[in-house]
């Protein structure tokens, strides 16, 4: 029989990785599906795992914050891959704005979805620790503070170096991330989404996204099975 030391480890060394899993499990779900529902280009990312626990220098990437890395998230961002728009006036001066404006439009969707889906993964952790703890998962309980304490120091560093260009007015960005935050939470919060009764349930589509990726097995082999 192991000692209950050992096994206590083990049950721990389980959990951080149930964790870890949820978190960039939300980050990938996030991104899949606002994306589609944004009618938002596609965007290419990886799942990487990280076994002896270093970090690329300069990597852009979705990650827990104060772990070892076991495993994170890279790419999927889209204002990587789009450029602002610059109000350049050549021609017809009514075709322009009208540009202009489809291009503002486009580039503010996918700022705030970009956001969204960096909240998304330290909610979708928080929401795994309630369930298993048989807790009550809110946005008063689980608040942007609060985060921190589910791997999101990390993504909401990002969430706000976003921001730094949304506004020089605090109030302003600090409306701004509130209102993207609660979009986060009832994104993790849609009982739809997250462990319906009808056909698939959250977890199983995540996984059925990341299958078409040719990452699934690896992930929740080495994060949650292993």
């Amino acid at each position: 029989m192991k000692p209950k030391t050992i096994i206590d480890s083990q049950d721990k060394l389980l959990n951080h990785k149930q964790r870890v899993a949820f978190h960039e499990a939300g980050h990938a779900a996030g991104i899949h599906f606002n994306n589609k529902a944004r009618q938002l280009p596609p965007v290419f990312f990886n799942i990487i795992l990280n076994i002896s626990g270093g970090t690329e220098p300069g990597a852009m990437a979705y990650q827990r914050m104060g772990d070892d890395c076991i495993a994170r998230l890279e790419g999927g961002r889209l204002i990587e891959t789009l450029v602002p728009p610059v109000n350049h006036s050549d021609g017809d001066l009514t075709e322009h704005n009208d540009v202009f404006e489809q291009l503002t439009k486009e580039y503010n969707t996918a700022f705030e979805t970009d956001i969204i889906n960096l909240l998304v993964g330290p909610f979708s952790e928080a929401r795994f620790v309630a369930d298993t703890d048989d807790e009550l998962f809110n946005h008063k309980l689980v608040n942007l503070k609060a985060l921190e304490n589910y791997g999101g120091g990390s993504d909401l560093a990002l969430a706000n170096d976003y921001l730094q260009s949304f506004s020089a007015d605090q109030q302003q960005k600090d409306e701004k991330l509130y209102e993207l935050f609660i979009a986060a939470y009832e994104f993790v919060n849609n009982d739809a989404n997250w462990a319906g009764r009808q056909s698939l349930n959250w977890l199983n589509t995540f996984l059925l996204a990341v299958k078409i990726l040719f990452a699934v097995k690896r992930l929740f082999q080495f994060l949650i099975i292993r």
